[in-house]
């Protein structure tokens, strides 16, 4: 999932879904270098740990938005949910990688799409109910930010027709960012993992807190 935000954040920057649309070369320089860029990322658990650590050629500066502000190993700054409008004017970037709960349902909504750069783009590869779909599509529509790369939506499946389809600006890849196939031997590690730790080798990975909803 991790290689899926990065592939979906450097296809938006280098405008790819208006690219592959078009019948004709272009002719007008368009795109945004990854290097050196402002990247938000919501959620601070394996999957954001693992998209820190793939930005790392890009030497971009990383802000982790969490429940709490307790740094972050390899990020500049960690702020709590509360503050997200805060990071969102200077962000390029912004990756969702949080758990869908009670309190982030619909944490993107017009607000936070209006704080943002018209050069900024949004990968969500978490869950489509994080983000406001009406109110994408809308930021998308009036040019507002530059782009969204969508692994899952909401509603899931996407209708046909759907407005998101046609959008130049959208990259939609049917939430196809964990397949079977690739999921099958980072499973198998995790298992053998956490059966060490059963046996006192090493502490368990992939904790859930049922209290928090993941």
């Amino acid at each position: 999932m991790a290689e899926h935000a990065l592939a979906l954040t450097l296809a938006l920057l280098r405008v790819f879904p208006e690219r592959s649309r078009t019948a004709s070369w272009a002719t007008e320089p368009k795109g945004i270098s990854l290097y050196g860029l402002d990247v938000v990322i919501i959620g601070a658990g394996g999957i954001a740990l693992e998209i820190m650590r793939l930005l790392e050629p890009f030497d971009p500066t990383i802000t982790i938005v969490r429940r709490s502000t307790d740094p972050v190993p390899g990020a500049s700054r960690t702020v709590a949910a509360s503050s997200l409008g805060d990071v969102l004017p200077t962000a390029d970037v912004v990756i969702v990688a949080a758990a869908m709960t009670s309190d982030t349902s619909k944490m993107f909504g017009a607000a936070e799409f209006e704080a943002m750069k018209p050069t900024s783009v949004l990968v969500n590869i978490a869950r489509g109910g994080l983000v406001d779909t009406d109110a994408l599509v809308a930021a998308l529509d009036r040019e507002a930010i530059w782009g969204a790369g969508l692994d899952v939506t909401d509603p899931e499946p996407l209708p046909d027709g759907h407005p998101l389809w046609t959008s130049e600006r959208a990259l939609i890849t049917s939430h196809q960012a964990d397949t079977p196939e690739m999921v099958a031997p980072l499973l198998a590690e995790r298992i053998r993992h956490n059966v060490a730790a059963l046996g006192g080798e090493g502490e368990f990975i992939g904790v859930v807190d049922p209290a928090a909803g993941y």
